[in-house]
């Protein structure tokens, strides 16, 4: 039952590790701010972490159209949020 727990758990800590690394890897781009599967990594991410990767894609395209998660709410999908 041990041994299962241990792999349970390596397994996990992997899984954070490499889905932690894909989102900073996006957030900290100079590629695309549209990266399907980085755009949902940040989605999933707590407030302020999103915020934080939010404010990266901005400082690094802010001049394009937000991607999902980092529109403001209030707009109609072309303006930042926050």
């Amino acid at each position: 039952m041990r041994k299962i727990l241990t792999i349970a758990a390596a397994v996990v800590i992997a899984v954070v590790v490499i889905a932690g690394y894909k989102w900073y890897g996006y957030v900290t781009n100079t590629d695309s701010p549209y990266d399907e599967i980085g755009i949902d990594l940040n989605n999933l991410m707590p407030g302020p972490i999103n915020k934080w990767g939010c404010d990266r894609l901005h400082q690094t395209f802010g001049n394009v159209l937000p991607p999902y998660g980092c529109q403001a709410p209030d707009g109609d999908g072309r303006q930042w949020r926050w």
